[in-house]
Formats: structure tokens, sequence, C-alpha cells
């Protein structure tokens, strides 16, 4: 089955992906030489994200001298304790999106933050320690985070991710049904809520009109299942083989996809947390393949 979206990116998070499991931004190649494989790799966009000592125009130039168009970019950060922090997580968010209307987008992925050491980092994919009066408050940083890029003409796509305080089905949906469609949309990883045991379908069927960007992700599902049961934190659940690229694991993306309503036009974003190849290269070559047959 081909995919009816036709608009395919990548967030290669391959270059950035450490021996512990986690991802390190320092470790990425420099940013032209990254482009160069992107574009080498067959793929036409990538996941926006500019350098702090970069204008977004310079970045939009660079990508269009490589071939490549921006794709919705992200926003996260830890959760507002206080009011200073909760002013700043949202300066950053106007910063961010701002950049990404400059670059001629109207979604941003939004999403909460995490740390080697939190909770559900230790024990991720299960809601552990959750709270109600915690999830409110996450639930109204998303809703103030959704103002914000609104401000700019930008849609905030609401993104639970394993090993945050918005990571289960329960959560992704209390958020959405208590957050107005016309303040934060909808931007599911099929990857992490898979990995969290949720309803991928369900969600997408039930709040398909809020889509406006989705990840792309493959993963085992029988090394999520071990995850759990062996009471492997975040990192270790990834050094297993959790992730592969698209394609090559247990998920079926052109049949989730086909939930979508029929005239979904949003945004993929391919995402490989750590490649299943030897090298970040040969991990994008596979990602650039995978998008080729959507679109033929």
């Amino acid at each position: 089955m081909t995919i009816r979206a036709k608009k395919i990116a990548i967030n290669p998070l391959q270059f950035v992906q450490t021996e512990d499991g986690w991802i390190d931004p320092a470790l990425a190649p420099p940013l032209p030489e990254r482009l160069k494989i992107i574009s080498d790799a067959g793929l036409r966009a990538v996941h926006a994200d500019v350098p702090a000592d970069m204008t977004a125009a310079a970045y939009g130039k660079l990508l269009a001298d490589h071939g490549l168009a921006p794709a919705p970019g992200y926003v996260s950060g830890p959760l507002p304790e206080d009011d200073a922090s909760l002013r700043a997580h949202l300066d950053k968010t106007a910063r961010i999106s701002e950049q990404q209307a400059e670059l001629g987008l109207s979604t941003v992925f939004v999403a909460t933050g995490m740390s080697k050491e939190a909770p559900r980092v230790r024990r991720p994919a299960v809601g552990a320690e959750s709270d109600r009066g915690r999830l409110e408050r996450v639930r109204d940083v998303f809703a103030k985070m959704g103002e914000t890029t609104r401000a700019n003409g930008v849609a905030a796509a609401f993104h639970p991710h394993v090993g945050t305080w918005a990571e289960t089905e329960e959560e992704t949906r209390f958020i959405l049904d208590t957050v107005p469609a016309d303040t934060l949309s909808f931007g599911p990883d099929i990857g992490h809520l898979g990995w969290a045991g949720a309803d991928v379908p369900g969600l997408l069927r039930d709040y398909g009109d809020r889509v406006a960007a989705l990840h792309i992700k493959d993963y085992h599902a029988d090394v999520a299942a071990r995850g759990k049961a062996e009471d492997l934190d975040y990192r270790a659940t990834v050094l297993a083989g959790l992730w592969a690229e698209p394609g090559h694991a247990s998920v079926d993306i052109p049949g989730l996809l086909a939930e979508l309503p029929a005239d979904f036009d949003g945004w993929l974003i391919i995402e490989v947390d750590r490649g299943a190849q030897d090298t970040a290269e040969e991990s994008i070559r596979l990602c650039g393949q995978w998008a080729a047959r959507q679109t033929h």
C-alpha cells in the first residue's frame, strides 16, 4: 500500500546517538555534511532545527542549496516549576515558532522534556508515578504553548513521548480532550505511543482531524515487551535493539496511516532514535529508500 501523504522528511537522530542509549547533539557532524548525507539518501526534506549561530533565512538557504525543504521542528523542555521557568519556556516556544513561520512552516511539534534520571526514564512506557495534579499542570503548559505558537501563525502539535509526563494513551486523551482543537493540534509518534501500549489506530481514528504532522518510527514489539517484563530502563531498552528503520520491525506503518482522514496532507517525519545499522549513513540511506517507496 502506498501512503497518501507525499511530504516525507527525516529527523536524523542517527547522527547523535550515544553509546549509552541516549542522544547528544554535540556528536553531530557539521551541518553541511549532515545535509549532504540526507540529500544523497534521496530524502527531500529535513526536520527544521535552526542553529543558534544562524538566522532562519540563512538556514533555509543552506537547506535549499542541498536540495532540501524544511519540515516541522520541535519544542521541548522540562516541566516549568514556577512563573519564571514558565516564562522562559514560552519565550523559547515563541522564538522557535517564529523561526518555523519564517521557514514557511505551519506546524511545530511540542513536547515535555526528559532527563536520564527522570522516573519515567527509569521505568519507561508504563505511566510511572502517574499523578492527576501534575497531568493538569502538563496540560496547562501545552495549552499555553499552543496559544504562543498560534500567535505566530503556527499550530502546536502535541507530541506524547515515552519518558515524559505525557506518555500513555490515557494522558494523551486527557490532554487532547481538555484543550480546544484550535489551541492544540496532535503530532503523534507511532513508535512511542506503541511502546507505551496505546491503541494507536484508535487514537488516529479518534483524533485524526487534529493530526497536523506525525513521527514515523518502527520498533521491535518483542524488545518492548521484554523491556517491561525485565523492568529495563529507557536506555537499556533502546540498547537491547528497540528501534529500527521504517519497514524493518513490527509496526504496520501503512495500516496505521490508513486510519488518518482521506484528506490528510501533513508531514511525516521519519525518526530512528538509534539506527540498527553500523553507521548513521547506512541507516539514513534505508530511511531514504523507505521514503522513495511511499511516493512511487
